[in-house]
Parts: structure tokens; C-alpha cells; sequence
């Protein structure tokens, strides 16, 4: 017996549900304001983790919940431009 919805059209959803995926995805732009230099280690770490490898350096980051979380962790850090 056969399957009412066929290869095709398995593959027709993935595919619409990786294209919505990707449109959804976001980026951040974020700026390191201030040194990790007298901060806890652990700080210091979420920032190189986030990217940062020196100051006023820009990077792009996946608007996801692990990356919110990160920047919340550092935010007297860094700035968020969107």
C-alpha cells in the first residue's frame, strides 16, 4: 500500500519548512563596549564564546535563545545594534 502523501511531497514539506526556518532566523548585531579585564572568568569566556576578540569589535550572531541568554549574561559589556 502506498502513502497518500508519496516521496514528493515529504520532500515538498521539508523543503517549505527549511525555507521558513531560514527566512526566521534573524541576525544581531552586536558591539563589545567594555574589556573583560577585571570581570569573572566566566564572563570573560561568554564573551570569546559570543566571538569577541577585541574591543569595539562587531560581530553577527543567530537571533537564538542560547545567544540571548549569552548577551544577557554580558550585557554591561556589549550593546546590541539591530
Amino acid at each position: 500500500m502506498t502513502s497518500k502523501l508519496g516521496k514528493d511531497g515529504a520532500g515538498d514539506r521539508m523543503a517549505s519548512a527549511q525555507r521558513a526556518a531560514g527566512e526566521r532566523s534573524r541576525k544581531l548585531r552586536v558591539r563589545q563596549l567594555k574589556s573583560g579585564i577585571g570581570f569573572t572568568e566566566r564572563q570573560r569566556e561568554t564573551l570569546r564564546g559570543l566571538g569577541f576578540r577585541r574591543m569595539l569589535q562587531v560581530v553577527e550572531l543567530e537571533d537564538t535563545p542560547a545567544v540571548r541568554g549569552m548577551i544577557t549574561s554580558v550585557a554591561h559589556l556589549v550593546r546590541v545594534e539591530e
